[in-house]
């Protein structure tokens, strides 16, 4: 009963303060002059908002920001490679969220049958470690790395202390489901694409492009998403399904995700300054 009253006053709050959110089912409706009901026009604003306000648990965008200010995820990857061969990996993110993306810090350790290493971003740069010594990491494994970053989904709940701009670009209807389709472009120029179901309003696919060889040709990637649990009180997607080019290339299931757990810096600094720190 009291968390029922919390979140009727947390609603209000939202409604009183002129938050740009859909109300009900998310479907706004309108009488014409004929009394007959039809859809009335959706802004770009309202559809991020409306997003963040459902991965939030309906609790807002202080909720979200306050829970995942911190966090460990682990999981599995399996990796198709050319040839059609699979390869499996488990992996631990760890990361520390500054007040926009790129002021974040991430560490991404992944354990392979044949090798261990670490991939980290902070202070504006990449680097990677290996039997604890740092080296730099070929483009494309820095441009996957980055990808959850610059293209992923926090991309869009995080758009406004990003700086980034919104489109709503349409609407579509794949496989019997309506979507809308939410363009986000960061201050680098960065684009991606949203495609949030009409019903729920979660992201079920994502599209952009990258340069991810050194040949500067541009890639064309894909991501769905899958499975969508409530942690913490926020809506985690707990698998993923990637497409380059229109090819399946890699699937990630998440095995467990804590939020609001304690990281030390040295998590996420190269083996001389750790050594020196300690």
């Amino acid at each position: 009963m009291f968390r029922r009253i919390i979140l009727a006053i947390l609603v209000l709050s939202l409604l009183l303060s002129g938050a740009n959110f859909l109300p009900h089912s998310f479907v706004v409706r309108a009488d014409d002059k004929k009394g007959n009901k039809k859809e009335a026009a959706v802004t770009a604003d309202q559809l991020a908002e409306s997003v963040v306000f459902v991965y939030s648990n309906r609790l807002g965008r202080s909720f979200l920001e306050q829970i995942r200010r911190n966090g460990l995820e682990r999981g599995r990857v399996t990796r198709i490679g050319n040839d059609g061969r699979t390869e499996e990996a488990t992996y631990e993110r760890r990361f520390v969220r500054g007040e926009n993306s790129v002021k974040d810090k991430i560490r991404l350790d992944q354990k392979l049958p044949s090798n261990e290493y670490s991939l980290v971003y902070g202070d504006g740069r990449t680097f990677g470690i290996i039997n604890g010594s740092e080296f730099t990491p070929r483009q494309e494994a820095s441009t996957d790395f980055l990808a959850q970053q610059w293209h992923g989904l926090d991309a869009l709940l995080r758009y406004k202390e990003n700086g980034s701009t919104l489109n709503l670009v349409g609407k579509e209807t794949q496989q019997g489901i309506e979507f809308y389709v939410l363009e986000v472009t960061d201050k680098e120029k960065r684009r991606t694409r949203y495609y949030i179901s009409k019903k729920t309003l979660r992201v079920m696919r994502l599209d952009y492009e990258e340069v991810a060889t050194a040949d500067g040709v541009p890639v064309k990637y894909m991501r769905k998403f899958y499975d969508y649990r409530i942690v913490q009180g926020t809506f985690v997607p707990y698998r993923s399904v990637l497409f380059v080019d229109g090819k399946q290339t890699q699937e990630s299931r998440v095995l467990s995700v804590t939020y609001g757990i304690k990281l030390e810096d040295t998590y996420f600094q190269g083996p001389d300054a750790q050594a020196n720190a300690s």
